[in-house]
């Protein structure tokens, strides 16, 4: 399998379990990673056929920004099912920082891999 990723898409969103979160919008930072097979739109320079990177980032910006979620495990989970039932994917792997989390640290997060058939 192939692999599309993307690196540190930067969204600024509500997210958090205290007040204090729940007041500003703070900084998270998506690594994604999407196994496929990229074969068909190699072969015909077709954007049509390929998993489009560009198309999975608008849709993850989307969905973190539409409806805050307290819990960066419940995003991750829910972008996790996102990318794969609407783009053509049969494994993805997110990873989700947030930055502001722990002064004393550089980023804290979570990482997640799902797959359609496990």
């Amino acid at each position: 399998m192939d692999k599309v990723f993307i690196s540190q898409l930067h969204v600024d969103t509500i997210i958090g379990v205290y007040d204090f979160e729940k007041e500003t919008k703070q900084s998270l930072y998506f690594d994604i990673e999407m196994l496929c097979d990229i074969k068909p739109a190699a072969a015909t320079d077709d954007i049509a056929l390929a998993l489009d990177y560009a198309k999975v980032s608008e849709r993850v910006i989307a969905h973190t920004t539409a409806k805050p979620v307290e819990l960066l495990e419940t995003l991750a989970e829910q972008l996790a099912g996102i990318i794969l039932t609407e783009f053509t994917t049969t494994q993805v792997t997110i990873r989700i920082s947030k930055p502001a989390a722990v002064a004393q640290a550089n980023t804290v997060g979570v990482e997640i891999t799902r797959c359609k058939a496990c």
